[in-house]
């Protein structure tokens, strides 16, 4: 690059005006994201942002993939510099400072993945504000998915044992009517059973726990992913049938593990944003996995890589072929759809890898599906989940 374009490039980034719109040479791609998410913020150098152009309001691009964008284009003390002036500029601190305004708000895990995202720069009495939403909104998801996820990984139901005190889901109506037809209220058209019948689900003993190893990209763009990754891990890990593990990974690598029995205490570990190496997270866990015919390991990331590519296709077949049951998910959201890495994405499906996304609601049959050695690749295409092909 010539110097006349090297200072075109500058002036075009200080003033927030992509050179294409007046005539000159286009930003690159990386250089039109950094002006995307400074504009965001300064606009055109007041306080409105241009028109046309993105800000941190309601409307805009995610807070936390913002704030993934920021670090990855700056070094940390840049970083806290524009994040402070988030703060002031854009009214991110007026919200996180007052309760009664996050009282009022729809709290979902997005509003989750913002305040993990931005609790860096957070006093510690907003961290105690936001502790009481994120802990509100994981008790609702815990409520929404604990159970459908219990039911699906303890086991499938063994008809040939009766209990009297069966889950919800395992009642054997049936019989349960039948043995209390004495019981029927003629003007309520109904039986009323004071004994109920189901079956008992297959236990597995200790010595044959399955290992669950979740390793989730936590950069800006993850941030969604992360927070329902770390819950279904806190569900798996109180499951007395799976050993369960939770990494989670930019360039610096976080074992939560430890901390699954507290999930908010989890999220409070994640550092959202950042640069990816993913080659390098795979490595951490794949020294972790202690049986690895008994193990799934699931890898959540966009497939956006940071680090060393080639090695990390070459690790992940290591791992298929010493027997682990791998699966690659792009995203773990509600929408499914994923923004990922096609090329990369191509040569791990190469290696017979599942590669797709799935929404929470799908993420407790995938599971089960998993730990019973079944056939991934079916069990999504039964679904009309789309799945990455090895030609891309």
């Amino acid at each position: 690059m010539t110097e006349a374009n090297e200072r075109d490039r500058r002036w075009t980034l200080a003033l927030g005006v992509d050179a294409a719109e007046d005539g000159g040479s286009a930003l690159s791609d990386s250089d039109r994201r950094m002006s995307e998410a400074l504009t965001a913020l300064y606009g055109d150098g007041d306080d409105a942002p241009k028109k046309g152009r993105g800000g941190l309001g309601g409307s805009a691009p995610r807070v936390a993939k913002w704030l993934g964008d920021i670090r990855e284009f700056f070094p940390a003390p840049i970083v806290q510099v524009i994040q402070k002036d988030a703060f002031e500029r854009k009214g991110l601190r007026q919200m996180l400072l007052e309760p009664e305004f996050l009282a009022t708000v729809e709290a979902d895990v997005n509003l989750v993945a913002d305040l993990v995202s931005l609790r860096g720069v957070m006093p510690e009495k907003t961290k105690e504000t936001a502790r009481i939403v994120i802990a509100k909104v994981v008790a609702e998801l815990m409520e929404r998915l604990e159970r459908k996820t219990a039911d699906a990984i303890r086991g499938s139901l063994d008809r040939s044992r009766r209990t009297n005190r069966p889950r919800f889901s395992d009642i054997d109506w049936p019989r349960t009517i039948q043995a209390n037809l004495r019981h029927y209220q003629a003007e309520h058209r109904t039986v009323v059973p004071e004994r109920l019948i189901g079956f008992m689900r297959r236990q597995r003993r200790i010595v044959d726990l399955d290992e669950v190893i979740l390793c989730v990209d936590q950069s800006g763009s993850m941030a969604t992913s992360v927070v329902y990754a770390s819950i279904f891990a806190a569900v798996m890990a109180s499951l007395p049938v799976v050993a369960t593990k939770l990494v989670c990974f930019d360039t610096a690598i976080v074992d939560l593990t430890e901390t699954l029995a507290d999930p908010v205490e989890v999220l409070f570990g994640v550092q959202l944003g950042g640069g990816t190496d993913i080659n390098r997270a795979v490595a951490y866990c794949e020294e972790r996995i202690e049986r690895p015919t008994k193990a799934t390991f699931v890898l959540i990331s966009d497939m956006y890589e940071g680090g060393n590519a080639d090695a990390l296709v070459d690790r992940l077949a290591r791992l298929t072929l010493t027997g682990v049951n791998v699966i690659v998910l792009l995203a773990l959201t509600d929408t499914g759809r994923p923004s990922y890495d096609p090329a990369l994405s191509a040569r791990v499906a190469a290696l017979g890898i599942p590669v797709f996304a799935c929404t929470p609601d799908q993420f407790p049959d995938l599971m089960a599906t998993a730990l019973r050695r079944e056939d991934v690749h079916g069990w999504a295409a039964d679904r009309d989940i789309k799945l990455i092909r090895s030609d891309g």
